[in-house]
């Protein structure tokens, strides 16, 4: 089997990563990488990294004519532009993997508490998967549509999921996540300005970060419970990575041997998570630096007894566990091929 893929906005970081991947994925064929800003110019041109691996060029198509090519279409747009993309695309009978949040949320109604507009095509919102496989993946099996999962909340999701099913928080969930300067994107801006980046750990949404949407969202699936959570998000000094050290308290202080049950359980077959909880060395719990370029993520806990509270860590690289590779994830079991394929790449060390 050979899948037709076509990369609708293909210039940016995530767009970059998606060709990366793809470009070494036993069965895909790259069919199309758009960009109007870019159109004409050897893809390579704007991902360095590229060079050698394809002389593709980017294509100045429109979203509807470049898909309609493919098998399979990656919407790596901005927020707000697949929304309007969307529903042409599925008059063409592509398959869609969507990047940005136009999708994400099942309720309409969210869209207007977190991000200020009432969507214009509420009954689409249901036909999308949710595209984290480690708690979708019968469901992406087949599927024609997913949405790919914020970056933060991919992570904060994966370190919280075991916890929310196994044990019952008695209050709202804290996610205090910080993240490297690529989750801004490419497009350049004071706050992104080196003099002004360089150096920081700096708070940027302390509340209402709109990512915690999502992390409800989803752990209110899979606890069966309404699930609040209380996220704060941190620019470091770092270009790549998340780490996701969120606070549970529950109605009675687990045991060691019970919240490894709670995580083997969940994730004892994954084969992109990993159990970082070792005694001794450097990394003994999770840490961006040793996931970056690869589509593993890193888990890992620890328990205040008196408190009755546990910390969940989780650490991704945000450009693909976060983003690119996950959507690749999705699409291995959109189209029934292991989900591994293109994926199974250590992390790069020392980064």
């Amino acid at each position: 089997m050979t899948i037709k893929v076509s990369v609708i906005g293909a210039s940016g970081y995530v767009g970059g990563e998606l060709l990366r991947i793809l470009l070494t994925h036993r069965d895909v064929e790259i069919v199309n990488a758009t960009s109007r800003q870019h159109a004409g110019e050897y893809v390579h041109k704007v991902h360095p990294n590229l060079k050698g691996m394809t002389n593709l060029k980017f294509s100045g198509e429109d979203a509807v004519a470049a898909a309609a090519k493919a098998d399979v279409a990656f919407l790596a747009l901005p927020h707000k532009a697949s929304v309007q993309v969307v529903p042409k695309l599925m008059e063409t009978g592509v398959r869609i993997i969507d990047m940005s949040a136009d999708y994400r949320l099942k309720d309409p109604g969210k869209y207007v508490e977190w991000y200020g507009y009432a969507h214009p095509y509420p009954d689409l919102l249901k036909k999308f998967v949710y595209g984290l496989p480690e708690l979708h993946r019968e469901e992406l099996r087949g599927a024609k549509y997913v949405s790919a999962p914020g970056c933060m909340a991919a992570s904060a999701i994966i370190g919280l999921a075991p916890l929310m099913k196994a044990f019952e928080a008695t209050g709202p969930i804290v996610v205090d996540a910080k993240i490297g300067s690529s989750g801004a994107g490419g497009k350049p801006s004071p706050s992104t300005h080196f003099s002004e980046r360089f150096g920081v750990i700096r708070p940027y949404k302390p509340a209402g970060h709109r990512h915690a949407a999502e992390i409800e969202q989803e752990l209110s699936i899979v606890s069966g419970r309404d699930i609040k959570v209380a996220m704060s998000a941190h620019a470091v000094n770092i270009v790549r990575g998340i780490l996701t050290t969120s606070h549970v308290f529950l109605t009675e202080a687990p045991t060691q041997q019970q919240l490894w049950k709670a995580y083997r359980d969940m994730y004892g077959s994954e084969p992109f998570v990993r159990f970082m909880m070792d005694r001794t060395g450097l990394y003994r719990y999770p840490d961006p630096k040793v996931v970056i370029g690869s589509n593993f993520a890193d888990v890992g806990f620890a328990v205040e007894s008196r408190l009755k509270r546990v910390i969940a860590l989780s650490a991704i690289d945000n450009l693909i566990k976060g983003a690119a590779g996950s959507a690749v994830q999705s699409m291995n079991l959109m189209f029934g091929l292991d989900e591994r394929e293109g994926l199974n790449v250590p992390a790069i060390h020392p980064v």
